[in-house]
């Protein structure tokens, strides 16, 4: 299955040696996900993150460059939405999309997990054979999406998903600039006007379109 995996997955080099490797077998306890992220963007082999792109991240982040979070306050929860509630501002229509497009990245979680159980419960295989386990699953899961048409799998994931989700997602954008990698995350004023600014053409987009179907 590894022989194999180079057709159906790009694999980032990883390489856990020394201390690193020494510290798995006493790998216990919890750490909050932004310290997690500021370590793993501060390790001499560290997380790469181009400038001009940017991940999704819950409020539980700092908005900075590299990681577009929610506004706070502000309703963001799909089951928050239920009935006819409506966007009333652009905070409000940004968290929405926001919400749904982690979503579908959860989604993707779900049916790996829904098609592989090895996948549902805590494993206590050393940490290259975890590796290796989640890699195998991934390179099958590609190969079952490219080999059969008809996958039931999806088609309930895909009606599951539907079923709670009825709104739509807004195009994928990207922050202009080069490909240096980020090392920090931190709040910035630069960082905080494009999510205004992206959040406030969204909701005159939404606004017009509501105005032409009315």
């Amino acid at each position: 299955m590894m022989r194999i995996s180079q057709e159906y997955l790009k694999l980032q080099p990883c390489d856990i040696g020394g201390s690193e490797r020494d510290k798995w077998k006493w790998f216990e306890g919890s750490a909050s996900d932004s310290c997690v992220l500021r370590d793993a963007l501060a390790r001499d082999n560290s997380f790469q993150v181009p400038s001009d792109k940017y991940y999704l991240v819950d409020a539980g982040y700092a908005n900075g460059p590299g990681f577009l979070a929610p506004y706070r306050g502000t309703r963001y929860h799909l089951n928050e939405w239920t009935g006819n509630n409506r966007p009333e501002n652009y905070k409000e229509l940004f968290n929405l999309r926001h919400s749904i497009a982690r979503n579908f990245i959860e989604r993707s979680f779900g049916l790996l997990k829904k098609r592989w159980s090895i996948l549902r419960t805590p494993s206590f295989f050393n940490i290259k054979t975890q590796t290796r386990i989640i890699n195998a699953c991934f390179v099958l899961h590609n190969f079952i999406r490219i080999e059969q048409h008809n996958d039931h799998v999806l088609q309930d994931q895909d009606l599951e998903f539907l079923t709670s989700v009825d709104h739509e997602i807004s195009n994928h954008s990207t922050v202009e600039g080069n490909t240096n990698r980020i090392t920090s995350v931190q709040v910035t004023d630069q960082w905080t006007t494009f999510r205004d600014t992206l959040a406030m053409q969204m909701f005159l987009d939404y606004q017009a379109r509501g105005a032409t179907n009315s």
